[in-house]
This record gives structure tokens, C-alpha cells and sequence, in this order.
């Protein structure tokens, strides 16, 4: 599609080896959970082993719920009330750096979590209007909506009447998380999830930035570029765009659920539905980079990544189209806790960076806690890579104190 690794190194605007920057808001010994968290989560094994225990000594109501809100949920969590995930936000801001608040409480599957989750939605986005460094929310539809309902919408499959009504409600719930989005001017960003759930997703989706994204992307969908078929949908919905004359947003990511795909199609006997290798994903990827800046009249769009290469690949497209670091229409973003070396350095140089920043009770995140985990340890190299920038910026502050004394 476009060439991804035919530029000169000197041709990016913007490089990411400064660790100062990046780890300029964490002590030593913050530095240090660090450490020791990606060094355990290094391990796929270790990860599930840890992730099983946990969840086995909450149900059996052991104590452990402060050693999780003191390590990994600290790690990668805001906290558990407003009065903690602000002093995060605060101290992001002072970095240049926004938020996208997630409220990560998983569905439990019935009507009255829906209805919870829906409003819990609904009160951040409100918040967020009077806070300017919370430019945008997310939200996840099976936090809304049970997964089967949106699998069989996806698959044609005839529903029964209770199923239509609890299907009404489901697009009753979003609408009025979109209609608050709107009256709030707060972009509200719709999570993809497993391709056998999405058909259904993305026509929800499609229908909501048909009616909100007139002015400007208010709806936001978002592709998982590891599936096949992610970048012609992404050529229909600029297509799409234009013809219905609404502004188009999307969220870009590689994919958070690889193993579930191709255990699900090896089980079922179709064809996976994602690509054989990260190559093929990263072309994929910095494909819609390229498509993006060539629509970018139509198009606002969030890069969700923790590649270095597509950050720097953006940022130097936006360079020689000669877009502001700070264009309205392009955002960057990592998830809290991880690549700060990536979001610093950004926001430092002046581009829109936000992180996404889930928040809860500690016991009903622990499932989101769990999947990040055992995510990360999916992504080649990531837990690495992390590792490896902690080290080199404790290292950088060793030899700034030996210097010193």
C-alpha cells in the first residue's frame, strides 16, 4: 500500500531516547515498581498464574486488595474514586498530557450493570466538559449490551422479542451517551472488541457519527489493524463520510485480542480474520497513517500505540504536509503505565498526547487488570522494551548522582 521503512533516519522530526522526559514525574522508588512489575509481567506463564491466584483469593475474601491497589493497579490504574484519579490527571497536565478517562468495571451481564455502566459514562463525560484536560471518554458497547446479543446481531441471527428489546436498550443507552458527547463537545471513543461481536459494533457506530459528527468528530469507532479487512472498512467509511457529509473519526490500534481470534476460527474451521504476522499488522497500520493524512479534511483520528516507528512516521508526514504538531484532528495515545518514554516526549514537543486512564474499584478492574496483563505479554518485545527504557533511565540517574557527589 505505502512504503514503511524507506524513510531516512534524519527525515523524523522527532526521536524517543531522552528517558529524563519521559520519567520526569516518577521517584525512584516509583521507578522501581516499575521495574519490578514489567519484570514479572515479562512472563506469559507468571502472568496467568498471578492473574488466576488474584482473582481466587478475592472471591475467598483473602486480603489482598491493597497489594493490588498498591502495585499493579497503581501501575496501570487512575484509582478508585474521583478524589484519586484526579491527582493523576493533575499531574499528567502538568506534563502537556490529557486524558481519556475508562471506567473499568466489566459488565456483568444484566440489565441493571447495563444501566449503571451507561450512566457512569454519561457522568464523566459531563465531567469532562469543564475539565480541559479530559479532551475525550471511551467507552466499551459489551459494557452496555450482553457480548451474545451483539455476536448474533453480527451473524443475522433472528432474535427473539425479549432479545429485540434488550437490543432497543442497548441503542437506547448509547444514544444517550452520544447525545450527552455531543451537548458536552466531548468526543466520546467507542472500543472495538472480537470480530465475531464487531458487525453489530460498527454499524452502531456508523449510525451514531451519521447523526453527531456533523461539525466535527464528536462519535469516534475504532480499528483493530491486525484484522484483514480493517483498512478497505476504513476506505468505505471515508467514502461514506463524503457522501453523507459527516466528519469522520476513528481510533487506530493494532489489536487487543489475537489469541481469542485464532483459537476461535482453528476451533470453528474458518479462515483467522487477522493477519498472519506483525509485519503484515505494522503495514496494515502505517497504511491508515498515510490514508489518514491523505483525508485528513475528513477524517480526525486517534493513533493508539506503543510503536515507536508509527509515532515517528505521523509525526514526520505531519512535518512535510506541514500540519502543526498540535493539528486538531490528530491525537496520540498510550495507555497509563506504559510507553511514557513515547507520551513525554510527544507532549514535550508540542503534539496532542492523551492516555488512557481506567479507574474503579480495585476487585471489579481486576478483570481489565488481568487482560492487560496477559495482553502485553502478546505484544513481541513490549514488556521488553519497557524494561529496558526503565533500566537506561535508572541508569542516567546513577551516573547523574555519581556526578554530583
Amino acid at each position: 500500500m505505502y512504503p514503511s521503512d524507506d524513510y531516512p533516519e534524519s527525515w523524523f522530526p522527532i526521536d524517543f531516547k531522552d528517558t529524563e522526559i519521559a520519567f520526569q514525574h516518577k521517584s525512584d522508588f516509583d521507578l522501581t515498581r516499575s521495574y519490578l512489575i514489567f519484570l514479572l509481567t515479562k512472563s506469559p506463564f507468571l502472568v496467568k498464574v498471578l492473574s488466576q491466584s488474584a482473582k481466587l483469593a478475592l472471591s475467598m475474601g483473602l486480603p489482598i486488595e491493597p497489594i493490588i491497589k498498591a502495585t499493579v493497579f497503581k501501575q496501570f490504574c487512575g484509582g478508585e474514586k474521583r478524589k484519586e484519579y484526579q491527582k493523576v490527571i493533575d499531574q499528567l497536565a502538568r506534563a502537556g498530557i490529557g486524558v481519556i478517562l475508562d471506567y473499568s468495571v466489566e459488565g456483568e451481564g444484566n440489565e441493571a450493570q447495563f444501566d449503571n455502566t451507561a450512566q457512569a459514562i454519561i457522568q464523566t463525560i459531563r465531567a469532562a466538559r469543564f475539565a480541559d484536560n479530559i479532551p475525550c471518554a471511551c467507552m466499551k458497547l459489551t459494557g452496555i449490551g450482553d457480548a451474545a446479543l451483539f455476536a448474533k446481531m453480527t451473524a443475522g441471527t433472528a432474535l427473539s422479542p425479549d432479545e429485540e428489546t434488550a437490543w432497543t436498550r442497548i441503542r437506547g443507552r448509547l444514544e444517550a451517551i452520544c447525545k450527552q458527547a455531543a451537548d458536552s463537545g466531548t468526543p466520546i471513543y467507542i472500543d472495538a472488541e472480537e470480530s465475531w461481536n464487531q458487525g453489530a459494533m460498527d454499524a452502531l457506530a456508523q449510525e451514531m457519527m451519521q447523526i453527531h459528527n456533523r461539525n466535527r468528530a464528536i462519535v469516534f469507532t475504532t480499528l483493530q489493524l491486525y484484522r484483514t479487512d480493517r483498512v478497505a472498512y476504513f476506505k468505505r467509511l471515508i467514502a461514506s463520510a463524503r457522501k453523507k457529509s459527516f466528519r469522520l473519526g476513528v481510533k487506530i490500534v493494532r489489536g487487543a485480542y489475537m489469541e481469542q481470534e485464532r483459537d476461535r476460527a482453528r476451533r470453528l474451521g474458518y479462515p483467522s480474520p487477522i493477519h498472519p504476522d506483525k509485519p503484515a499488522t505494522d503495514r496494515a497500520f502505517d497504511g491508515c497513517i498515510h490514508l489518514f493524512v491523505d483525508h485528513i479534511e475528513n477524517v480526525e483520528i486517534c493513533v493508539g500505540t506503543h510503536n515507536e516507528y508509527s509515532c515517528k512516521l505521523l509525526a514526520g508526514l505531519m512535518a512535510e504536509q506541514g500540519l502543526a504538531p498540535n493539528h486538531a484532528h490528530i491525537y496520540f495515545s498510550q495507555l497509563y503505565g506504559m510507553s511514557d518514554h513515547i507520551s513525554y516526549k510527544l507532549a514535550h514537543a508540542g503534539y496532542n498526547v492523551t492516555k488512557y486512564l481506567p479507574y474503579g474499584p480495585v476487585a471489579s478492574t481486576l478483570p481489565y487488570l488481568a487482560r492487560r496483563a496477559e495482553e502485553n505479554t502478546a505484544i513481541a518485545g513490549q514488556m521488553s522494551k519497557e524494561l529496558e527504557i526503565i533500566i537506561r533511565e535508572r541508569q542516567r540517574r546513577k551516573q547523574a548522582r555519581m556526578r554530583n557527589s
